[in-house]
């Protein structure tokens, strides 16, 4: 088959379109004939050679996919060849077929176009695990979402406002419009605004009950003032560097929470267990409309190295799609 290698890392002409070795599946994995991938951060960091992928993974970018099943490892059930499927994976994405763990598949959502399916997986499982089952967002409170335009974003505004929260996002003012439309209750220029005002603002003083950050360091003693008594700070990024003050005294006095989590790294047996609780709990907002897949645009994925480009320069509102022919 053909993959997206990266023989040496560099910027996004560092990846090359080459023959690869077939995957075959182990006794609980399924192959996949892959039509569309995505592009997340993780990759562009992977490409610079600065996020490896995990042991045991394929080599090549590429975290979520969806396709059609082409073969079943002999313990797996449930799963037949020729079945369109999404799934959440380790790496190897970006190619034209992959091996996955059964426990990582999900159907396509019904009225979801099998490509467009591709756009789902990650951000619906980052999403989920960390809004809903880390953070506990309720119904009467507040999420922030940082970087409201980028997959995650677009997808945590929607899935806020269907639990009942008030969404703010921070985003680049041409991107506030479409934010509004996905159920954001108010848009925050972070090139030109305080977020930490305008949160405050937004909500009479209070702050925010959760947040949701890819920007990490940076962003770490803002998020902390940014956060109402009880509140709860989840990082899932750092494109604004490792490292940070954080004022215990701040989060001691607003009996705060700070997590960070990353979903690549969990074993599979967790992986799993997300993704099931992806398909009880998110696969039937999807499917009723209340959610829906944003897609930027839809590119070859022998043009993986444009997209990157799209992807950094943060131009894009929602996912960006390689797809295979």
């Amino acid at each position: 088959m053909k993959a997206i290698t990266v023989p040496s890392p560099g910027g996004p002409d560092a990846l090359l379109w080459a023959d690869v070795p077939d995957p075959t599946p182990g006794p609980d994995e399924v192959v996949v004939d892959i039509r569309a991938s995505a592009v997340n951060r993780a990759d562009l960091l992977q490409r610079q050679g600065l996020y490896p992928p995990p042991a045991g993974a394929p080599p090549y970018p590429g975290l979520e996919c969806a396709g059609v099943i082409s073969a079943v490892g002999a313990e797996v059930t449930g799963w037949t060849v020729g079945q369109p499927v999404c799934a959440l994976l380790t790496g190897g994405g970006y190619a034209e077929r992959v091996a996955v763990p059964a426990g990582q598949l999900l159907p396509v959502p019904k009225g979801i176009e099998l490509t467009d399916a591709a756009a789902l997986p990650e951000v619906a499982c980052t999403v989920w695990s960390n809004v809903a089952r880390l953070a506990r967002l309720g119904a009467g409170e507040t999420l922030l979402v940082h970087g409201g335009g980028s997959g995650i974003g677009t997808f945590a505004v929607q899935f806020g406002a269907v639990l009942g929260a008030t969404v703010l996002a921070t985003a680049r003012a041409g991107k506030h419009d479409r934010l509004r439309e996905l159920g954001a209750t108010s848009v925050i220029d972070y090139t030109t605004e305080d977020f930490v005002e305008a949160t405050k603002e937004a909500t009479d003083g209070r702050g925010a009950d959760v947040i949701l950050d890819i920007i990490g360091g940076s962003y770490l003693g803002r998020n902390v003032a940014a956060l109402a008594t009880g509140g709860r700070l989840v990082v899932i990024g750092m494109q604004g560097g490792r490292r940070g003050e954080l004022d215990l005294g701040a989060l001691l006095a607003k009996r705060a929470s700070v997590t960070a989590t990353a979903l690549r790294s969990r074993p599979a047996a967790d992986k799993a267990a997300i993704v099931q609780g992806v398909l009880e709990n998110v696969w039937p907002l999807v499917e009723s409309g209340a959610i829906r897949p944003v897609v930027d645009r839809r590119l070859p994925m022998t043009q993986a190295a444009e997209a990157h480009r799209v992807v950094d320069s943060g131009s894009h509102f929602g996912k960006v799609l390689l797809t295979v022919d």
